[in-house]
C-alpha cells in the first residue's frame, strides 16, 4: 500500500491531469480551431476530407443548445461579434455580443427549456429563407431543446424525462424515445429550418460520437423508429408510470396498420433535406483523453489508455477497471479510461452520481492497494450533487468503514460517504461536456 503522503501526491496529480483534459475541450478553443473570418465572410473548417465552407456573415443565423453554449457563444463573439441568433444553456438570460443567451433546464426539461425553445424557433422562423443556420450542439441539449410533439403536453415531457433519467437505459434507447415525442429532435430542427441548410458543430457527450445521439440529433437523420422507441419504453419504464399520451403516440406510430392519425416518422437517411446540410464533431472524450495522457506523461507517468469505453452500470465498470490494473507496476503508472456509465437507482433513497458511485465501488475493489483513482464528469456535475466526481485509494474503505461503504453502495448513497472523507472533487460547472474520465495513478514499486 502506498503511504498517505504518496496518495496525496497522486490525488494532486490526478486533479492536474483532469484539468488539462478539460482545457483541451474548452468550447472557446474549439470554436477558434474551426471558425475564422475572411473580411465579411465566415470560413468554417469542415475537416480534412472536405473543403472549407465560406459563407457571407450576413447570411448566417446561429442556434445552439447544451452545457457548452456559453463557451461556444463567447468563441463566436471573438471570431465574428456581429453574428445574431439564440443559444440555450445553463444560467440566466443575457446577451453575448449579438447572440441572445436563454436559460434551459437540465437534466429534465422544465418551463425554462420550453420557453427558451419557443423563442429559438420564433427567431428561426423570422429570418430570411436564404439564411444558413449554424447549429452549436453539446451535451444537455436533449433537455434544453424541448418542443413537445402534437398531442404531448409539457407535463408529459417532464414526467417522461424524470422516468428516463432513472431507468438505467442506454442513451441510444433513451434518445429513441425522446425523438419520437418531440418536434425538434430526430432531425426535426432540420425540417423546421428548411429550405435553409444547417451546419452543425457538435461537442460529443456520447460513446462513438454518434451525431444522431448527441442532443438527440436535431439536425441529422434518425435511424431509430417508433417501434424501437416503444420497445425501449416498455423495457425500461413501468407501464403505469408512463404518461398515457406518450404511450398512445408511440403505439400509433409503431402500428403496422394504416391509421389516419398515425404520426410521421423522424427524419430518415436519404431524405433530400440532408443533401445541403452537414454536421461534424469538433470535440470529444477522445480529445480529452489525449490531453490527459500528455499531461500525465509530462508528470513522469507511463501512460496506459484503456481502449474499451466506460459503459454499463457504474459499479460493474469500477470492478472491471480495478481488475485490469497491474498490482504493483515498476514505474509510476497512469491508466486512463473514458465514457459514460449509468446507475439504475430503482427505489433507493441515496444521493450521488455515476462517477461517485464508480469511485466508491472502486474503493472497495482497490482496498489495500497503492492505486489512487479519480472518476469525474467533464461537465463538472455528477448527478444532482455539487460534485464533479470523487477520489478513492487503497485507504478509503479503512477510513470510512467497510460496512458503511458497502451499505452506501447498495443504497446508491455515495455522495455523503465520500463527502465525509473529503474525497469529493468539486469544480463547479466546467462549461463543456464530453462524458466522464477515470484517472488511476500508481507511484510505482520504488514509492
Amino acid at each position: 500500500m502506498a503511504s498517505p503522503a504518496s496518495s496525496t501526491v497522486q490525488a494532486t496529480d490526478a486533479r492536474a491531469i483532469y484539468t488539462a483534459a478539460i482545457r483541451a475541450v474548452d468550447p472557446v478553443r474549439l470554436i477558434a480551431s474551426r471558425l475564422a473570418r475572411d473580411g465579411k465572410r465566415l470560413v468554417i473548417d469542415l475537416g480534412a476530407c472536405r473543403a472549407p465552407l465560406v459563407v457571407p456573415l450576413a447570411h448566417v443565423w446561429v442556434a445552439g443548445a447544451g452545457k457548452a453554449s456559453e463557451g461556444f457563444a463567447r468563441g463566436l463573439q471573438e471570431v465574428a461579434p456581429e453574428l445574431e441568433g439564440t443559444v440555450i444553456g445553463p444560467g440566466r438570460t443575457r446577451r453575448i455580443g449579438e447572440l441572445r443567451f436563454l436559460p434551459g433546464d437540465h437534466p429534465v426539461p422544465g418551463e425554462r427549456s420550453f420557453r427558451s425553445t419557443r423563442a429559438l424557433l420564433a427567431g428561426l422562423a423570422e429570418r430570411a429563407r436564404l439564411d444558413r443556420v449554424l447549429l452549436l450542439l453539446s451535451g444537455g441539449a436533449s433537455a434544453m431543446l424541448a418542443a413537445p410533439a402534437p398531442g404531448i403536453t409539457r407535463a408529459d415531457k417532464v414526467r417522461l424525462g424524470e422516468l428516463l433519467l432513472c431507468c438505467g437505459a442506454p442513451i441510444q434507447e433513451v434518445n429513441a424515445i425522446r425523438k419520437h415525442v418531440s418536434r425538434i429532435k430526430g432531425g426535426g430542427l432540420l425540417r423546421l429550418a428548411a429550405p435553409r441548410p444547417v451546419v452543425t458543430l457538435a461537442l460529443s457527450d456520447v460513446l462513438g460520437d454518434d451525431l444522431a445521439t448527441i442532443g438527440s440529433g436535431p439536425s441529422v437523420a434518425d435511424p431509430s423508429t417508433f417501434r424501437r422507441a416503444l420497445t425501449a419504453l416498455r423495457r425500461h419504464a413501468p407501464g403505469d408510470a408512463v404518461p398515457e399520451r406518450v404511450l398512445r403516440r408511440l403505439e400509433r406510430g409503431a402500428c403496422r396498420m394504416a391509421l389516419a392519425d398515425r404520426p410521421a416518422e423522424t427524419l430518415k437517411p436519404g431524405d433530400p433535406l440532408l443533401l445541403r446540410s452537414c454536421a461534424l464533431v469538433i470535440g470529444s472524450n477522445r480529445i480529452a483523453l489525449a490531453a490527459a495522457a500528455e499531461a500525465a506523461a509530462l508528470r513522469g507517468y507511463r501512460v496506459e489508455r484503456r481502449t474499451q469505453k466506460l459503459a454499463g452500470e457504474a459499479s460493474r465498470a469500477a470492478l472491471e477497471i480495478a481488475r485490469s490494473l497491474p498490482e504493483q507496476p515498476e514505474r509510476p503508472t497512469c491508466v486512463l479510461a473514458g465514457g459514460e456509465t449509468v446507475v439504475s437507482v430503482g427505489d433507493a433513497p441515496g444521493r450521488g452520481g455515476r462517477c461517485q458511485e464508480l469511485a466508491l465501488a472502486a474503493a472497495l475493489a482497490l482496498e489495500g492497494s497503492g492505486w489512487t483513482l479519480l472518476a469525474a464528469g467533464t461537465d463538472g456535475i455528477d448527478g444532482r450533487t455539487p460534485a464533479a466526481g470523487a477520489f478513492c485509494d487503497g485507504r478509503t474503505v479503512a477510513r470510512g468503514g467497510r460496512k458503511r461503504a458497502r451499505s452506501a453502495l447498495a443504497r446508491h448513497d455515495s455522495y455523503p460517504f465520500l463527502g465525509e472523507l473529503g474525497d469529493l472533487l468539486v469544480t463547479g460547472p466546467s462549461g463543456t461536456n464530453v462524458m466522464d474520465l477515470v484517472i488511476a495513478l500508481h507511484p510505482g514499486r520504488q514509492a
